[in-house]
């Protein structure tokens, strides 16, 4: 019905008014509805996740994007719990190895979705000397692979509880963690306030970002540590799953895969990822008595500390599903999973031996004992600041 006959017929005028009105009305709310589930969709839901050994509770903070994309992390740890996207036949697909429980992840000898500190990798005989001070540090790589340690001790930050608190940015929403690292924590010297920011943005980026001060010199080198199969975790090995990494240079490391202090280069070994190929593309012959795959180390193309860099991309022909990752740190460790042993993880399902892949941009390995290597020292009235972006590239 028009308007004019709205107005022509004035017994009918009510009527017609009070359902014009009524769609209006209508109208009004399912544009603030609509407005409401967007932001729902890119809202950071807040929930209990667990109690530590010791009677602290944990928190999990499950971040979703305007393309439906989750995000879940956690203050143990400052762990990512799962990543959740979807694949080519519009299945959600968690790509991240992990645990259901906070016993899981107390447990847990991979260091799945954690965060490393206060030095990531390894450090030869587990010592370091700092303003003419040597400082011993906990020796706890495997027992075959010598008295050395790794990724900031026995309880580093993969081990310890965060403090959590939801932010909203123009990139999107997220998480920052926070925790106090004290003076002689593992060995190492200097309170040390830590921080780390996980955001989601609306183009399917994990924005990590690592802050540190120190009231004493000191030295940091922190990176993240998911476990990645695009196919979804727990689906059998990634061995077909494609990589690309953009370093022409590895540090080199002996058989306990400690960096030697020579950088060498890729060209015609099977470490040469500077194009696209299948993990297991010449997989055999990086694997020897200790060496199950690919654990080393690359070194990325010189930039600008504040530069932020694309170091790798992977993707899976099954799921379609890619992955990009982008850093501020000089170099990136590329790890294939080789000493997952079957073990279950989330869902009950079991984590193969090379089930997964680690991209870790961090500093150089074992930085204070190679007086070639750049230098990971945090002085006092500095701050320790890098960056590192897991982009999820959707179907």
């Amino acid at each position: 019905m028009t308007t004019t006959k709205i107005l022509i017929m004035p017994e009918k005028k009510s009527i017609q008014i009070e359902i014009f009105g009524s769609l209006i009305l209508a109208c009004i709310l399912f544009f603030f509805s609509g407005c409401s589930l967007k932001e729902k969709k890119m809202e950071v839901q807040e929930i209990r996740f667990g109690k530590t050994q010791d009677g602290n509770e944990v928190n999990e903070y499950i971040i979703t994007n305007s393309n439906g994309v989750e995000l879940s992390v956690i203050e143990f740890g400052a762990i990512i719990k799962s990543l959740k996207v979807t694949s080519a036949t519009a299945e959600s697909v968690d790509i991240v190895l992990g645990y259901d429980d906070l016993q899981g992840y107390e447990n847990d000898p991979y260091y799945f979705g954690a965060t490393i500190g206060r030095v990531a990798n390894r450090m030869s005989n587990a010592r370091f000397l700092l303003d003419s001070i040597q400082y011993q540090l906990a020796k706890n790589t495997l027992p075959d692979f010598g008295p050395n340690h790794l990724h900031g001790g026995t309880k580093g930050f993969n081990k310890v509880l965060w403090k959590g608190e939801i932010i909203k940015t123009n990139e999107g929403n997220g998480v920052i963690f926070s925790y106090l690292s004290k003076d002689g924590e593992e060995g190492y010297p200097g309170n040390v306030n830590c921080s780390v920011t996980y955001i989601l943005t609306n183009d399917n980026e994990v924005k990590i970002d690592f802050k540190a001060t120190a009231d004493k010199n000191t030295v940091v080198n922190l990176t993240h540590h998911s476990y990645f199969n695009l196919k979804g975790a727990g689906s059998g090995d990634v061995l077909k799953q494609k990589v690309e990494i953009g370093a022409l240079k590895i540090t080199n490391a002996d058989e306990d895969l400690i960096p030697t202090g020579v950088i060498s280069t890729v060209e015609g070994t099977p470490f040469d990822f500077s194009e696209m190929k299948t993990i297991d593309w010449d997989f055999e012959n990086t694997r020897t008595t200790k060496f199950q795959g690919y654990d080393i180390n690359y070194v990325l193309p010189k930039h600008s500390k504040t530069d932020v860099i694309l170091a790798a991309r992977a993707k899976s022909d099954d799921s379609k599903i890619g992955l990009e990752v982008y850093t501020s740190q000089p170099c990136m460790h590329f790890y294939t999973g080789n000493f997952l042993e079957g073990k279950s993880g989330k869902g009950g399902l079991a984590y193969q031996q090379y089930g997964a892949f680690c991209f870790e941009p961090q500093a150089y390995p074992d930085a204070p004992n190679h007086n070639n290597f750049e230098s990971i020292e945090l002085n006092v009235g500095e701050e320790y600041h890098q960056e590192i972006i897991y982009k999820v590239v959707l179907p």
